[in-house]
């Protein structure tokens, strides 16, 4: 058996052609989805998946705010951008790109982001809304993506034994919330492993759908910790020293792809499997808030 590749960038491309029909829509009645992307710092990779948000809102006929500010942003500073950003009318998504500075308070920046403009869904409001299935709320652009992959793919997990390894805010946690729900997008059966869990490889087996997420070491999931015809979703992305490579370094996942792809029904690459969605369920998200703006306008 050789795995077949769920490969993300065709089926970002499916839902951008959706998004740029519903932001023609929207330029109809007079908003054009806005996004602002805030980075605090320097950090090369940090500033490079900036732009990148910022490109992919111009490439849908978004309008695009990418706003660099430097290392020593005092907390107070960093809070009145998000004020004004929360009260201008053009932004309809605010994402604070993560990790910040240690004297901000990552707890204070997301709380202070308007929840209706929480594109990233890391607010208290909106991760309450993941945990109860309210889909007024928004989900985050990594685990929506691996759901839609998951979907458009053909392998609705409804019904599966879902097994998520990493308890992550980002991408653990609201996973597991989003595919226990009672709807036709979920209906899984969910088990969350961590670092702590014991007999991993026994429970990993079990799993109809096998999802990696921890981010440990490269390669962590091998071959004897699948089952056969299992579908295998890598999250990981973990820089190995290549000197062969111009960069000096090649990108892994947490999944060991060359034996896990000859026992796995279905399996994603790393790169261009989870990563090109996550960017589009962002933009899905940022299209979400214009459209829920709309709405509220509404007589």
């Amino acid at each position: 058996m050789t795995a077949v590749l769920i490969e993300g960038k065709p089926i970002a491309e499916e839902i951008r052609k959706e998004l740029r029909e519903r932001i023609t829509f929207l330029k109809t009645r007079g908003i054009v989805p806005g996004l602002a992307v805030i980075l605090v710092g320097e950090d090369a990779a940090s500033q490079t998946y900036v732009r990148m948000k910022g490109r992919a809102s111009e490439e849908l006929g978004m309008y695009s705010q990418t706003i660099f500010k430097p290392q020593d942003l005092t907390e107070a500073g960093l809070l009145q951008l998000i004020d004004e950003l929360n009260a201008d009318p053009r932004i309809h998504g605010i994402l604070v790109q993560l990790p910040l500075p240690p004297q901000i308070d990552e707890r204070k920046v997301l709380v202070r982001i308007d929840q209706r403009k929480d594109v990233d869904a890391f607010h208290p409001v909106n991760v309450g809304k993941i945990l109860i299935g309210d889909r007024t709320g928004f989900m985050p652009a990594t685990p929506y993506g691996i759901q839609e992959l998951l979907i458009r793919s053909g392998h609705a997990p409804s019904g599966k034994h879902v097994v998520i390894l990493g308890r992550s805010n980002i991408v653990g946690k609201p996973l597991a919330a989003m595919l226990m729900q009672k709807n036709e997008r979920a209906n899984a059966t969910v088990t969350v492993c961590h670092s702590r869990t014991e007999n991993l490889a026994e429970i990993t087996r079990t799993a109809d759908i096998l999802i990696s997420a921890m981010g440990a070491e490269a390669a962590f999931v091998t071959a004897d910790m699948v089952k056969p015809g299992a579908i295998v979703i890598d999250v990981g992305s973990n820089r190995v020293p290549d000197a062969t490579l111009p960069r000096g370094y090649r990108l892994l996942g947490d999944v060991d792809f060359d034996s896990v792809r000859m026992k796995a029904a279905a399996i994603t690459p790393v790169p261009g499997g989870v990563g090109p969605m996550t960017i589009v369920m962002l933009m899905h998200n940022t299209v979400k808030a214009a459209e829920m703006m709309l709405e509220r306008q509404a007589p």
